[in-house]
Formats: structure tokens, C-alpha cells, sequence
């Protein structure tokens, strides 16, 4: 992996939130004998928190 950069957006269109998740990715493999791979695989997981609400 060369190099990794993540970054998120909400946008609000109406009553509807978006989360927008930009990823920026890049991969080498070199090898002078063999197989050699490079790969731009990911996995994402998203989970909303849970807000506390305080007592009153």
C-alpha cells in the first residue's frame, strides 16, 4: 500500500442525512521472478452511534 486517504461528508437534503465516504487509494507490486499482486481492496463498516440522553 503507497498510500491511503479517507474523507467523509453529511450532507442533509430534506429530512434525509447522507453520509458520503470519499476513498483514496493506491497500490504497487513489482517482483523480479514469481507473481506479484497489488490490490485495491477495502472493507467498510458504518455504525451509527447511540446518543445518551441526559436526565433532567
Amino acid at each position: 500500500m503507497i498510500r491511503n486517504k479517507v474523507k467523509t461528508f453529511k450532507h442533509r437534503i430534506g429530512k434525509n442525512k447522507y453520509l458520503v465516504v470519499k476513498i483514496f487509494q493506491a497500490a504497487a507490486a513489482e517482483t523480479r521472478g514469481g507473481n506479484a499482486l497489488a490490490t485495491n481492496a477495502l472493507n467498510i463498516k458504518i455504525s451509527k452511534r447511540k446518543r445518551r440522553h441526559k436526565n433532567q
